[in-house]
């Protein structure tokens, strides 16, 4: 990210993941997030922590409405772009990343890569084994349902049963929209973006980067 302090924006911030280490690293952090219960949840870990980041619940697609400009950096990581339902509405977020930029701003994006031939085949059940919170252990698992470039996950959490106590089960839903790297780095072309990479090995998914020219 370059020497401290940069001016970053987190447009999908979560509950803090990257939005609480970069301003520990000493940058000058804003993050939002359209979900008010993880922005809540990273407002209290930044208090906790001692840091001071400006929080908002807000939609990626208008955060330069929202944030304004000036920014050095804008991010968004864990795969976060791909829950807009179209390349309309990634085209529109691509767009805000821009003008929220300073000059040689830079546009980082993390996501997971979708291939082209990848199986699409409805249902799927993926099983991840088990996790414990204290005593009580669960079984995890998460389903795939697809529909053409986008699918539902569902991420379920069985309580393991016990004597005298019924099974209980936490479940979570997300869409997705199957990008790909190549037509991501497309659109950041399309949008203004210039010097547009895509780097590997630095996270588990890749990371597509795009710089803010002279305008």
């Amino acid at each position: 990210m370059g020497s401290a302090p940069l001016l970053i924006l987190d447009v999908s911030c979560g509950i803090g993941t990257q939005a609480l280490g970069l301003a520990t690293l000493g940058h000058t952090v804003t993050a939002s997030d359209l979900a008010a219960a993880a922005v809540n949840r990273a407002q209290k870990e930044a208090v906790t922590r001692g840091l001071n980041i400006t929080f908002k619940v807000a939609d990626m697609r208008h955060c330069a409405e929202t944030h304004g400009s000036g920014f050095d950096v804008v991010l968004t990581a864990d795969n976060s772009l791909p829950h807009l339902s179209s390349e309309d509405e990634i085209r529109v977020a691509l767009r805000g990343f821009y003008k929220c930029l300073r000059q040689n701003g830079v546009a980082v994006v993390n996501l997971r890569e979708y291939l082209e031939d990848e199986d699409r085949s409805s249902p799927q059940m993926w099983p991840y084994g088990f996790r414990y919170d204290g005593s009580d252990r669960y079984f995890v698992y998460q389903t795939r349902d697809w529909s053409h470039d986008t699918y539902d996950v569902a991420m379920y959490f069985v309580q393991e049963i016990r004597e005298g106590t019924p099974a209980r089960v936490t479940a979570g839903l997300s869409r997705y929209y199957t990008i790909t790297i190549e037509r991501l780095m497309s659109l950041f072309r399309e949008v203004g973006f210039t010097d547009v990479q895509r780097l590997n090995g630095i996270l588990p998914q890749p990371i597509v980067v795009g710089r803010r020219g002279a305008t």
